[in-house]
């Protein structure tokens, strides 16, 4: 059986996309949220190349509250990574090949990658994060 991932293999980066034919990196954590596990996670506009604005407006957005910090991600966690020293990329992290992260980057669209491959192309994992929708528990929340 083929993973639910290789539908999503290859679809082109374009700012602002949350599919099905294109994605920007929230955009496909969006849509794999809302198909598979029929959320609606909330769109987070940014500017395009403007990092000081992207961190104030993650900073800032409400869906921050729906996610909890995990030290041991499973299927469908959210992975924050950063290639320079400021974590503004997301993807989804994937049992397969050893885990992994599929994200959609700029150049290239959306990838698998694995932990090996992540690092050898500079990214690295901040943090995961687990969906936990509007409940009050927990005291690691932090956002995308």
């Amino acid at each position: 059986m083929t993973h639910w991932a290789t539908d999503y293999i290859g679809k082109p980066w374009i700012v602002a996309s949350d599919g099905p034919d294109a994605y920007d990196c929230w955009g496909l954590v969006v849509e794999v949220h809302r198909r598979l596990y029929g959320r609606t996670l909330e769109i987070i506009p940014v500017e395009e190349n403007n990092l000081k604005a992207l961190i104030r407006t993650i900073d800032a957005h409400p869906e921050r509250k729906r996610w909890d910090t995990v030290r041991k991600p499973q299927e469908g966690d959210i992975a924050l990574m950063r290639q320079s020293r400021h974590p503004i990329h997301v993807g989804i992290w994937l049992d397969v090949d050893g885990g992994g992260i599929l994200h959609c980057i700029q150049g290239a669209g959306v990838v698998f990658q694995n932990i090996l491959s992540l690092s050898s192309t500079g990214w690295k994992i901040e943090n995961f994060y687990r969906y936990i929708g509007d409940h009050a528990h927990g005291t690691n929340r932090h956002p995308l």
